[in-house]
C-alpha cells in the first residue's frame, strides 16, 4: 500500500517521500524524480506504474528544506514557484538525498535504479555520474543533460527527449551525449513536447510516454538481473 514515509539525510534532515512496494516479485527499487511541481499526483502516479511493474518505488520530496509537502499547478504561478525552489536547491543537497533513497531501498535487496523528469530528468543524469550504486538510470527531458553532458556515467542512462520541447533542442542534446557517450541511447519523440510522460491534458503524449515507459523499463530489467 502507497504511503508517506521519512527518510533522513545525510545532513540530517528528515524529508518526506511517497513509497509503494512492488506489486509483483520484487525486482528491485526505483527512485522516481519529481517535476519542478513537486510530490503531486502525477509523481505518485508514477510510483504506482513502476510498482505494478514490479519494483518498490520512492519519490522522495526534494523541496522539503524549502516548503513541506510542496506541489503546483501547471499555471505561471507554480512554474514560478517551482523554478524557485529547484535553483534554490544545491545539486549536491538533492544527489545527497537520493543517495539516502538508495539505502532505503538497498537494505529492502536487490538493485536500485532511478527515473526522473523534467528537473529530476537533470538529477538522473547527474545521479548516474555522481551517485554510487546505481544500477540504471532514465533522463526525461532534463534541462541540464546537456551542461553536464561530459561527465563520466557511473550506470547505463537512458535519455528521452520531446522533439517539439520549447525549452530543449533536442539536436543539440543528443549531439552532446553522443560526444562523450556513443553508447548512450538518446530517444527523440518526433509529435511529442516536454512533460509527455505527465498526464496533464496540455502535456501527455500517450504514444511516447508508453514507448519511453518500455524502453526505461527494458533498460532497468536488464539492470537488475545483472545482464
Amino acid at each position: 500500500m502507497a504511503e508517506t514515509i521519512t527518510i533522513a539525510g545525510a545532513d540530517g534532515f528528515e524529508f518526506s517521500a511517497y513509497h509503494e512496494p512492488a506489486f509483483t516479485p520484487r525486482k528491485g527499487g526505483v527512485i522516481v524524480l519529481q517535476e519542478i511541481f513537486g510530490i503531486d499526483r502525477h509523481v505518485r502516479a508514477d510510483v504506482g506504474r513502476w510498482a505494478k511493474m514490479g519494483y518498490e518505488a520512492i519519490a522522495p520530496a526534494l523541496f522539503d528544506r524549502r516548503q513541506r509537502d510542496f506541489h503546483a499547478e501547471h499555471d505561471d504561478a507554480g512554474i514560478q514557484a517551482g523554478l524557485a525552489h529547484a535553483r534554490a536547491t544545491p545539486l549536491d543537497q538533492a544527489l545527497s538525498d537520493i543517495a539516502a533513497c538508495r539505502d532505503f531501498l538497498a537494505q529492502h535487496g536487490g538493485k536500485v535504479c532511478v527515473v526522473g523528469y523534467c528537473y529530476g530528468g537533470s538529477l538522473a543524469w547527474l545521479a548516474a555520474a555522481r551517485v554510487e550504486g546505481i544500477a540504471a538510470a532514465s533522463s526525461y527531458y532534463g534541462s541540464l543533460v546537456k551542461q553536464f553532458a561530459a561527465e563520466p556515467l557511473k550506470c547505463p542512462v537512458v535519455v528521452h527527449l520531446g522533439r517539439t520541447d520549447p525549452g530543449i533542442d533536442a539536436d543539440e542534446v543528443e549531439a552532446a551525449v553522443r560526444a562523450h557517450h556513443p553508447k548512450t541511447p538518446v530517444h527523440i519523440y518526433e509529435a511529442a513536447g516536454h512533460g509527455f510522460n505527465n498526464q496533464s491534458p496540455e502535456r501527455y503524449n500517450a504514444e511516447a510516454a508508453d514507448l519511453a515507459r518500455h524502453r526505461t523499463l527494458e533498460l532497468f530489467d536488464r539492470a537488475c538481473r545483472g545482464a
